[in-house]
């Protein structure tokens, strides 16, 4: 395996020297030169602390787009703070090669939970970004905004101002679509959005099966309807991932109000009582701190925030005590209301070799084939992540807008990637939107450098273990539509002998796995709930010059893929920070089904 990776690589400089490489290989980072002061009793031990108006902790799908957003104002000086290296590598920009990221140690947290309860009590594997573009560096690079009811939900649960007409401008103004503006799409924002190109006919035929199985095709799932059966928007751009730190970071590093440093790991918020007033962090071994005369801003998402808000003293007061932090807010709150999405996978073996079966290790002539088509050129095989057809539909009547969604893949993978396939085959990522199982996060020590407790508590509601249920029947029913008849052979996954009720709660509690998509563990909600961590406009509750914008202020989890969404949060709380009026409200017509009374 090394030697082709060795190829890959050297076929990445061959491309740099002819110049064809993608412009992120070019840039260059300036050095700037940090303002030194002594602030006493700030931090112990101290080497230095440098003056900022804003401290950015996190440079990931959120705290990109800030950085950006932030240093537009030349009145503000911003220290971007990320615990992960620069995102240089082709595993990264190659969007087929997501599963590298997904299972590196360099890019990735690659957490685990701990045992859970309704799911066989397995220790889930939970990766997240830990680079340059944070998650948006190793997701699957599906833009889904979720449903206009997830904002109008939020609204009605604490967060004014965050209805979906509220947020649809800023959904606009952060997107670039190569199909152009309309009334519900941007058309010149910094985060390219793109359709697959590779055009395999198992795509259109499983839009196909969703058609005959009852439900409707969708021309646009992030416009005027969500629900239905079409093909996905990517955050690909010209063959290359377009994560924030393409899409934002890099635009705004030749600006001499932001420093970015990499490789530095967050490990206490400074306080003044209960204001903000920078952060301490490490270095190559070595402490540091920096003063914020503005604000802290957490970016570092739904694990890493609230477990930095604990470590620094704001939480629960009961937890912080047993582990000898010194209480300085008492929020219960923060890590509470963990959301995720779980998924599971329905395998069916293909009869024509039309699958991208080839393009793995076991077959290196075929892989070697794909990296210099995409080195040379971004094209082919290589420039996309495969997940280029998906689905939204209603569980069952009386859901008000879709509550399961399937991502079809042209191909079988199991155990986050780690484990190919072994024939000709395709699969359907299904799961529940909107579950009603509710996690936390907790400290594992005062130690900044062990990973949190993180106890999604998967499955523990009948509801959720229903829908899992109901999943895993829908995705079936698609895969036995005529659409399929030419290619469907044995199904791999559940298996045949998979057919009662128990029998698939059985498969669902030991292969279900994350969809990535943790969230809302600082709520974003009114001061009397108790739960609430921010204020509609992102102030920690109860403090000063403090923040975070990230997905742990969503109230509830959104009926989609979390990327796009998250974007469109930091962009609004971007303007919320300079001190901007909002982005005048955007009312557009919705579909709707002509009743509820039917599933499709």
């Amino acid at each position: 395996m090394e030697s082709f990776l060795f190829v890959f690589l050297a076929c990445s400089v061959l491309h740099d020297f002819t110049k064809m490489a993608f412009q992120v290989t070019n840039t260059v980072f300036k050095s700037l030169n940090m303002q030194q002061a002594l602030r006493k009793g700030l931090m112990r031990n101290a080497s230095s602390l440098s003056e900022y108006t804003h401290i950015i902790v996190g440079a990931g799908s959120a705290g990109c787009v800030l950085a950006s957003r932030l240093t537009e104002d030349q009145d503000k000086k911003v220290l971007l703070l990320e615990a992960g290296p620069k995102d240089w590598s082709w595993k990264i920009h190659m969007p087929a090669a997501l599963m590298y990221p997904l299972d590196s140690t360099t890019y990735n947290w690659s957490y685990s939970t701990v045992p859970q309860k309704h799911m066989n009590n397995r220790e889930m594997y939970h990766p997240r970004g830990k680079v340059w573009g944070g998650s948006s560096s190793i997701n699957a690079m599906c833009y889904v905004r979720g449903h206009p009811m997830d904002q109008d939900r939020w609204a009605k649960e604490g967060a004014a101002g965050w209805a979906f007409a509220d947020c649809l401008p800023y959904f606009k103004r952060a997107e670039n679509y190569e199909r152009g503006e309309d009334e519900y799409r941007g058309g010149s924002g910094p985060q390219h959005v793109s359709r697959g190109k590779t055009g395999n006919i198992l795509f259109e035929k499983f839009i196909e099966a969703g058609e005959q199985a009852g439900y409707q095709r969708t021309t646009d799932m992030n416009g005027f309807k969500q629900e239905g059966f079409g093909y996905m928007d990517l955050t690909v751009h010209k063959g290359v991932r377009w994560s924030t730190a393409n899409g934002y970071l890099r635009r705004a590093l030749k600006r001499p109000n932001l420093t970015v440093e990499s490789r530095t790991l967050a490990t206490k918020i400074l306080f003044d009582g209960l204001k903000a007033v920078g952060v301490e962090y490490e270095k190559r071994g070595n402490p540091r701190s920096a003063y914020a005369s503005t604000e802290v801003i957490l970016s570092g998402g739904a694990i890493n925030s609230p477990q930095l808000l604990m470590l620094s003293g704001v939480g629960n007061a009961d937890d912080l005590k047993e582990l000898g932090i010194p209480v300085v807010h008492h929020l219960p709150g923060v890590g509470s209301n963990l959301q995720d999405h779980l998924e599971f996978y329905v395998q069916q073996a293909c009869t024509q070799p039309i699958t991208i079966y080839k393009a793995q290790w076991k077959f290196p002539h075929v892989m070697v084939k794909v990296g210099l088509q995409w080195f040379l050129t971004q094209t082919g095989w290589g420039a996309t992540p495969h997940l280029e057809a998906g689905a939204f539909v209603r569980s069952r009547p009386g859901v008000e807008h879709p509550d399961i969604q399937f991502h079809f893949l042209p191909s079988v993978v199991n155990d986050h990637g780690r484990v190919p396939g072994d024939c000709h085959a395709f699969q359907v990522h299904v799961g529940p939107m909107r579950p009603t199982s509710r996690g936390n996060i907790k400290l594992k020590s005062k130690n900044p450098k062990e990973g949190p407790l993180i106890d999604f508590n998967y499955l523990s509601t009948e509801i959720d273990r229903w829908e899992a249920r109901q999943s895993i029947k829908l995705a079936r029913e698609v895969f036995a539509q005529k659409a399929f008849d030419p290619y469907r052979g044995r199904e791999i996954q559940p298996g045949l002998e998979v057919q009662t009720d128990e029998q698939i709660d059985e498969f669902v509690r030991s292969c279900g796995d994350t969809a990535y998509h943790p969230s809302c563990t600082c709520k974003m909600g009114l001061e009397t709930d108790p739960m609430a961590v921010v204020n509609n406009k992102t102030e920690v509750l109860g403090m000063s010059n403090l923040r975070v914008v990230d997905a742990s202020i969503m109230p509830s989890v959104a009926s989609g893929n979390l990327n796009a969404p998250t974007i469109m949060i930091a962009e609004k709380s971007a303007d919320i920070i300079r001190g901007r009026a909002p982005l005048p409200q955007i009312h557009v017509p919705l579909w709707k089904p002509e009743t509820l009374e039917t599933d499709r």
